[in-house]
This record gives C-alpha cells, sequence and structure tokens, in this order.
C-alpha cells in the first residue's frame, strides 16, 4: 500500500471542523486560554481627546504668545468649561482636553511666570491624542486566538472582567508495551522507562490540552481493548503510543477497530513516524448529539513520537480550540553539507539555531532522544532530495 504524504495527512486534519465547547473565564484566569468570541470595541477609545504628554493646551487658532493660565488638569479631571480666547490649561498626560482647545505645546517650549504662559519655541505638533484614535466603536479588537498577556491588557482596557473561552479539549495518553516501566521503578532484563507517556503529556499540556494519563498497558489485545474503550469514551482525543506498526505484538489498529474507531490514515511517507494511524469514533451521553473522539497512534520511538506530536497532533488540538495552528519557522544557512541515504520519504532533522546558521545535531535515529535537547528546530527534506550544500538557504520549523 502505497504511503499517504505528511502534506496530504496534515490537510484532512487541518479540514476538521470539530465544534468547540466553551465556557467563561475571569480575565485574571484566561492568560493561555484560546478565545472563543469576536471582541469588539464597546466605545471609541480614547472615549475623549486627551493630551499626549505634559504641557499647556490651547487653541491653535489663537496664536499668543502668552496665555492666562485658567485650569490645571491631571487625568481624570473633567474640565469645569470651555477655554476663552487668550487662556490655557495647564495639562498633565493622559488629561482630557479643555472644550476650546486643540493643541498641548510641550512643557519646555514655554515659560509660566505669575499665571501667564508665554511661548519660548515654536511647537510643531499637536500633541493630542484624538477620540477614537485607537479604536472606534463597534470594531474588532480580538477573534478567536490563544490570549497572551498583552491581548488580557487589551481585555481590560475594554472594560472586560471575563471572557469566553474554549474549552480545554480532554487528552488520554496510554503507553502499550510489556518491556515498559515507569521511571522510578527498577529495570528488569530488556525493560526500558516509558518516556513516551510523560512526554506526550508534556505536549499536551503545552499545547493547551488537559491530560488524563492511563499509564501502561501491556500487550494483551484483551487489556488494550478494554483500556481503549474507557479512554474513548471519558476523551476528545486519545494519544497512544507504540503497537501500530507490523510486528506481532502491535494490536492498536484492530482494537481501534473493534472499538468501533474509522481509521482515517495509517502509514506516512515520513521519516521519523512512518507507522503514525489516525481514527475517529463518533460517541454520545445520553441525549447529547455525537461527538467523535479522534485517536492518534503514535511510533514507538521516542523521537518519532515527539516530531509526530509537533506536526500533526498540534494542528487537532488547534481545531478542538477552535483554532488554527500556524508553526513558527525561520530561514537560516545551512552550516554544513548534509546527506542522507534514504531519500524516499520527507525527513524532518533537529538543528540548532546559532546567529543564523542551521548546525545539524548529531543524530541516531528515532530512538535518540537526547538529540532533541539540544534542537531549537526540525530541518525538513522533501522526498526526492538527498543532500543539502553547506551556505544553502532552509526552512527551520522552530520547537
Amino acid at each position: 500500500m502505497a504511503l499517504l504524504h505528511p502534506d496530504k495527512a496534515l490537510a484532512m486534519i487541518e479540514a476538521l471542523n470539530p465544534e468547540p465547547r466553551t465556557e467563561v473565564a475571569r480575565l485574571e484566569e484566561a492568560l493561555g486560554r484560546a478565545l472563543a468570541e469576536e471582541v469588539l470595541a464597546p466605545e471609541d477609545s480614547p472615549p475623549f481627546p486627551k493630551a499626549a504628554m505634559d504641557g499647556f493646551a490651547m487653541s491653535s487658532a489663537d496664536p499668543g504668545p502668552s496665555w492666562r493660565l485658567a485650569a490645571t488638569l491631571a487625568a481624570g479631571d473633567a474640565p469645569a468649561r470651555a477655554l476663552a480666547r487668550g487662556e490655557c490649561a495647564k495639562m498633565m498626560t493622559g488629561a482630557m482636553m479643555p472644550p476650546g482647545a486643540d493643541k498641548v505645546i510641550r512643557v519646555e517650549y514655554t515659560r509660566e511666570q505669575d499665571g501667564v504662559v508665554t511661548l519660548l519655541s515654536e511647537e510643531p505638533y499637536a500633541n493630542v491624542i484624538a477620540r477614537g484614535e485607537n479604536l472606534r466603536k463597534g470594531e474588532r479588537v480580538l477573534g478567536p486566538r490563544v490570549l497572551s498577556p498583552q491581548d488580557v491588557g487589551v481585555l481590560a482596557s475594554l472594560g472586560r472582567a471575563e471572557v469566553r473561552v474554549a474549552v480545554r479539549p480532554e487528552v488520554g495518553v496510554l503507553a502499550t508495551g510489556s518491556e515498559l516501566r515507569n521511571p522510578g521503578e527498577p529495570l528488569g532484563p530488556g525493560q526500558i522507562y516509558n518516556s513516551n507517556g510523560l512526554q506526550a503529556c508534556a505536549q499536551v499540556s503545552a499545547a493547551g490540552g488537559r491530560t488524563r494519563y492511563y499509564g501502561i498497558v501491556r500487550d494483551e489485545p484483551a487489556v488494550l481493548r478494554e483500556a481503549v474503550g474507557r479512554a474513548l469514551q471519558e476523551c476528545d482525543l486519545l494519544l497512544l503510543s507504540g503497537g501500530v506498526s507490523m510486528g506481532e505484538l502491535d494490536f492498536v489498529p484492530g482494537v481501534l477497530r473493534d472499538c468501533g474507531a474509522e481509521i482515517l490514515f495509517h502509514k506516512l511517507a515520513i521519516k521519523p513516524g512512518k507507522p503514525t494511524l489516525f481514527a475517529r469514533r463518533e460517541r454520545g451521553s445520553g441525549g447529547s448529539s455525537p461527538r467523535p473522539a479522534y485517536v492518534f497512534g503514535l511510533p514507538g520511538n521516542p523521537v518519532s513520537a515527539f516530531v509526530i506530536f509537533e506536526v500533526f497532533v498540534r494542528p487537532l488540538l488547534a481545531r478542538l480550540l477552535g483554532l488554527r495552528y500556524a508553526p513558527r519557522s525561520v530561514r537560516a544557512r545551512l552550516a554544513e553539507s548534509f546527506q542522507r541515504r534514504d531519500a524516499e520519504r520527507v525527513e524532518l532533522r533537529p538543528v540548532r539555531l546559532e546567529r543564523g546558521e542551521a548546525h545539524p545535531l548529531k543524530y541516531h535515529g528515532s530512538a535518540h532522544l537526547n538529540a532533541l535537547s539540544g534542537a531549537d528546530g526540525l530541518l525538513r527534506l522533501e522526498a526526492g532530495v538527498s543532500r543539502l550544500e553547506e551556505g544553502s538557504w532552509t526552512d527551520v520549523r522552530l520547537l
């Protein structure tokens, strides 16, 4: 069976349009949550013309060069009256402009003495922030996105105490393999520690999901079937690691079919990560309309599991939050020539970035997990490309 190109697999994921559940969060708890509404400006910002700096407000039609000081206004003060001809008001930055004034002369361009302000140097600028200069009432301010600290500040400036956000998807993580042991346990002959499970939990949290960790399941179909069936009822997305290849103990594809899941793709033209599986099962509870539960079968090798999560699982989590995931990338020069033997698949290789150059890391394959700890990004080599020359420009997907 021909391997599916990774770009086609990604297009299938990005075409999904699940309806995210939403809830209201207080603004102080909204950082990192996915905004689930369009936020419009409730009024003009600023709602009145105000001084952009300390100085003296007057009418630009009143040439001076001297004015009587009629008022002193700080931010938060409301002017008592309009300025008459020959008058000015002393302004603090942010103060509301009095009626009749349309210009602020900076304090350093003036001299104030005995209630009279005299111009010492021409002021070339108005130094006034006009009403609605930043936002007009009804203007779109924010749309669906992961809320950053500056977004929280913007929402606060609009007077919002709370905001509607997407409910974090419930993501089950289950590691398959009778050879696996949990960190902290002693290892017997032929046994290894379960890094994929905890690595996936960390990636889920970093991507905005909420993790349900089911631990390790032995390579026994009945045991795996019970664990997968329960997880599919409890989770929006299930991540399985291992058991998806062609070995005698790779039970995941058959177990998923037994649980009523439809396998949407299995095996990709990508390195690492060829055995990757993606499936869906419709589910519902009580009288609610069915909601799909999605499944990723991740390869057992830890670098494969990490890379497949970044390339395919992150975009799906974004769709479950009502968002579209756009990975960040940079252009960099290759610091040294790079050659590979097998060029039949798209390959992603860990690189370190330094001063605009991409340095390929020492990398022994998809079991070489510690290579990722020194990586800043992934270099993509297209199928059919076996060599990249030193100094050539390339795109690096940031981690």
